[in-house]
């Protein structure tokens, strides 16, 4: 199991947001290279960036610093927010190190898209962010909400050949209050899917939970506002799961 720091861009900053909520937007670092250096020195072994920015306009926005963070940090990094063509997402995948592509709106609205991605880069190479806002899946940044149930979402992405998802409670997310473990371990046994949890980790407490939740598929566990505000030592947390 693998504790992933979150490095969100917007502006060409790290920030975070509460509840997904860009009006509720926290500036934490106008360095996020750096950023991703530090996490690396505490010990992370993969990295979380998600261009927030992209994932609101439908494009990535930040390229090219994307690009610079993955090539300075030297270990694998997992990209989201705005990856809605084959194009797309096989340019951001080109970057040194990117080992993962995260698809939510073209997963949920394309499905041709998405099958076409997993043809040129494979299933363990594509991850689906399931991000469940008020019981159902949320899209284009959590702007939108769909009549989707996210287990019925899982098991069709399942069908289509993912193997890796990334379930969020956009309730519990960026609020230090715990994730919603339950709703994400119910997720993976019905799905099939291997689940990195997401939303409201704030505590070693919350990593031990989550760790005794892998026999149910569960794989990694985002950080991001408790390592950012010392809620939770990044180092400390990856021994945890070691």
């Amino acid at each position: 199991m693998d504790v992933i720091p979150a490095i969100d861009l917007s502006e060409g900053a790290v920030v975070r947001l509460l509840r997904g909520e860009f009006g509720k937007k926290t500036v934490y670092s106008d360095d996020p290279v750096g950023t991703a250096r530090k996490f690396v020195a505490a010990g992370a072994k993969r990295l979380h960036v998600v261009d927030l920015d992209g994932a609101k306009s439908g494009a990535p926005v930040h390229y090219d610093l994307i690009r610079r963070i993955a090539e300075s940090a030297g270990v694998p990094v997992q990209v989201g927010g705005g990856m809605r063509t084959a194009q797309t997402a096989k340019r951001m995948a080109d970057i040194s190190n990117v080992e993962r592509i995260i698809l939510g709106t073209a997963a949920v609205e394309k499905p041709r898209v998405l099958k076409q991605i997993l043809g040129v880069l494979g299933d363990q190479r594509v991850v689906l962010s399931v991000d469940v806002k008020g019981g159902v899946v949320a899209t284009r940044g959590w702007l939108a909400e769909t009549e989707g149930d996210p287990i019925a979402f899982g098991r069709s992405a399942y069908e289509a050949g993912l193997r890796i998802a990334i379930y969020t409670d956009v309730k519990q997310d960026g609020t230090l209050r715990g994730p919603n473990l339950e709703a994400t371990t119910r997720f993976a046994r019905e799905t099939g899917l291997k689940v990195i949890v997401a939303g409201g980790v704030s505590s070693l407490a919350d990593i031990e939970m989550i760790k005794g939740e892998c026999d149910a598929g569960l794989i990694g566990i985002i950080v991001g506002r408790a390592i950012y505000e010392g809620a939770l030592d990044l180092a400390e947390a990856v021994r945890a799961v070691a």
